[in-house]
């Protein structure tokens, strides 16, 4: 695993979401994966990121024991096809897996892949929810890695997951190692008796929160988001990418897989965080007390 460093990039990088419907035969939504990642390094991507846990179904929406059969190590299969294709192609992939770290220990994990096939490291996602059809606490340990970026051959990128978008204090310290771009693996839709009523506003409130993490800390923010009906749940897509003033560069379809390429001008985090210095004006003097639950008194 490499050492991260504080190494700034700057120029232009290309960056490359898929945005895919799963099936139950894990290896074809790997094979699926990677030809997503191949379209979108052809169409110039540097970093390409899939969504959350990629490689299946969404495992989540019922607690079923034998659905642990499908967590492996890392490096294990998955993580060794995906080191191939980026090494292949040189560019760096982010990818989402079931891990299993020990008997009865396991974590919705995502890998960094440098260039040259190297593991960077892992993000252990911190957040882990307990909702209708989301029942990740069942099968997940919260990460125990914090919050953390990576120095890649084209950009220093942090990574969290899914759930931990609705978090701003997972966006700030991930800012604050240094990442340039954020990147959030997602699984993220509706249920359908919920759809007609609150589709609409549950939609503009997870892309909103995204959009005002890209504000807040002056760094481009993507999301790759599946799509597709899976049981119970209509993923709602809708993959997209904000620049540091929190402005939709792309939004992918609601219905249908797409691999979105995108280019981030790393320069303008420079002239975003120096006219809107939001990181100097910071009194971090005066929040202590953010590590409470809450304040009752």
């Amino acid at each position: 695993m490499k050492n991260s460093t504080t190494t700034i990039k700057s120029g232009v990088v290309p960056i490359g979401l898929v945005q895919m419907a799963c099936e139950p035969a894990k290896q074809r939504n790997v094979d699926r994966a990677l030809d997503g990642i191949r379209q979108a390094a052809q169409t110039g991507a540097k970093i390409v990121c899939l969504q959350e846990l990629f490689h299946g179904f969404y495992p989540c929406q019922s607690e079923d024991h034998s659905r642990f059969a499908e967590a492996e190590s890392i490096p294990g299969p998955t993580t060794e096809r995906l080191a191939e294709a980026a090494k292949q192609l040189g560019i760096v992939v982010i990818g989402s897996v079931f891990e299993r770290r020990a008997a009865g220990i396991y974590h919705n994990t995502a890998i960094v892949i440098d260039a040259d096939g190297t593991l960077c490291g892992l993000y252990r996602k911190m957040h882990i929810p307990d909702d209708p059809l989301y029942y990740e606490k069942f099968y997940f340990t919260p990460g125990d890695l914090g919050f953390r970026s990576f120095a890649t051959r084209f950009a220093r990128i942090g990574v969290c997951v899914c759930w931990d978008q609705w978090f701003p204090e997972a966006a700030r310290l991930t800012a604050m190692t240094g990442a340039q771009i954020l990147f959030y693996p997602t699984a993220i839709g509706w249920l359908p008796d919920e759809k007609p009523q609150w589709g609409r506003q549950q939609h503009e409130a997870w892309e909103t929160m995204m959009r005002s993490h890209a504000i807040a800390n002056g760094i481009y923010v993507a999301a790759a988001n599946r799509v597709g009906t899976e049981s119970a749940l209509e993923f709602w897509g809708a993959s997209f990418v904000a620049d540091p003033y929190g402005q939709i560069m792309h939004r992918a379809d609601h219905l249908r897989p797409e691999v979105v390429v995108v280019e981030c001008d790393l320069s303008r985090i420079e002239v975003a965080r120096t006219h809107w210095p939001f990181l100097r004006d910071r009194r971090v003097d005066a929040y202590e007390q953010l590590t409470e639950r809450y304040l009752d008194r």
